[in-house]
């Protein structure tokens, strides 16, 4: 199979933000007088979308307008303080450049708000081309409905047979195996192996450079 075109997560897969993440979430469960969680735990309370985490860490019988309230508060501090600490994992810039070097198209795609994931996409990868950067918009259904990667090889004039799905969790591995992507989990993110061969990963890597290796060993 000749692959075009390589879809990426965002966090937990390009990005490591989950101290930013956590330490937002928790600063504003303080403020309410909330119980905070450890950061490990944020593994697996991020990865669908802001909405979803704020529901995951507050008390269950919170009503939704306190837990809009929440959201709101969690979304302007975010706003203030995402490239705190949160950085690309080793390799990254690398993988991304030798797979547009061997003529592939790049793409991301997240449940991280829309504007959110351009902004990370423009501060952390500043010289680097992609091809379509889109995250959670109104309209559009969260992953793991393959609706925005479908979008995403409609968009690049790509079928999604020649396209890459590559993150980290259970709803990556759901996305790419519903859009009919060959599907990579990465070990470096915020879920483990288990998770992602239960949700039957294609391929599993533990370095960036692995995907450009089997990208490149597939283009034939």
């Amino acid at each position: 199979m000749l692959y075009r075109t390589a879809v990426f997560d965002l966090d937990g897969t390009l990005v490591d933000s989950l101290q930013d993440l956590a330490e937002t979430a928790n600063e504003m469960l303080a403020a309410a007088g909330y119980p905070q969680h450890p950061v490990e735990a944020y593994r697996y309370f991020v990865g669908d979308g802001m909405a979803t985490l704020i529901r995951r860490i507050v008390p269950p019988a919170l009503s939704e307008d306190a837990c809009a309230r929440c959201l709101a508060e969690f979304t302007q501090a975010y706003a203030a303080r995402w490239q705190r600490n949160s950085c690309p994992y080793p390799g990254i810039h690398a993988m991304l450049s030798s797979l547009q070097n061997a003529g592939l198209k790049l793409a991301v795609l997240s449940n991280k708000p829309h504007e959110f994931t351009r902004e990370f996409i423009r501060y952390f990868f500043p010289a680097q081309k992609f091809d379509a950067v889109f995250g959670q918009r109104p309209g559009v259904e969260k992953k793991p409905s393959p609706a925005g990667a479908l979008e995403i090889a409609a968009l690049l004039h790509v079928e999604p047979a020649e396209c890459l799905y590559i993150g980290d969790t259970a709803v990556d591995m759901q996305t790419g195996k519903s859009a009919g992507m060959l599907t990579i989990g990465v070990l470096w993110g915020f879920r483990d192996r288990r998770e992602l061969q239960e949700h039957h990963a294609d391929l599993i890597v533990s370095h960036p450079l692995e995907i450009v290796e089997h990208a490149l060993s597939c283009r034939c």
